[in-house]
């Protein structure tokens, strides 16, 4: 062979090592591209069953907050009659179950302060205590946190 023919032999041989090399770093470049997407994707998924599962519970022990309600009172009116103790088992273990699931109870007492944040005014009434002007008189529906979200706004009625 000639000079000339073993240089361009070589010369094609370079090129083809090179478009070999381009084709191999554009491969890795599609794997790594294709890998972030899908790590993305688990992480995607994941947040979004996390989240269907809390709206789900948040859905459900919405439902429960009424039957909650009537065990509330109907222990109250028990214990005025001297019976209860059924309804206090059962409120108990209802309370405790929700409590597992990330449900507390937003604690109100008389003569706190009125924050539109955690409480919702249903009605107001005049009160001859100065001290209890714009502030909490009494709680008529008790509001709830769920992993602390609140699902329920505390009802309140406030002196005026």
């Amino acid at each position: 062979m000639t000079k000339k023919r073993k240089s361009v032999k070589k010369n094609n041989e370079l090129k083809k090592i090179e478009e070999l090399e381009q084709k191999v770093s554009e491969s890795n470049e599609k794997y790594l591209r294709l890998l972030a997407e899908w790590e993305n994707y688990r992480k995607r998924t994941i947040k979004e069953k996390s989240v269907s599962i809390e709206y789900g519970k948040e859905l459900i022990i919405s439902k429960i907050l009424p039957i909650l309600d009537d065990f509330n009172r109907a222990q109250k009116a028990g214990e005025e009659q001297k019976k209860g103790d059924g309804f206090l088992l059962i409120n108990q273990k209802l309370s405790d179950a929700l409590q597992r699931e990330g449900l507390k109870k937003i604690s109100v007492s008389k003569g706190e302060e009125f924050d539109v944040n955690q409480h919702e005014a249903i009605s107001q009434i005049p009160t001859e205590e100065k001290k209890l002007k714009g502030k909490i008189v009494e709680e008529i529906e008790a509001g709830y946190l769920l992993n602390e979200k609140i699902i329920r706004f505390t009802k309140v009625i406030i002196g005026k």
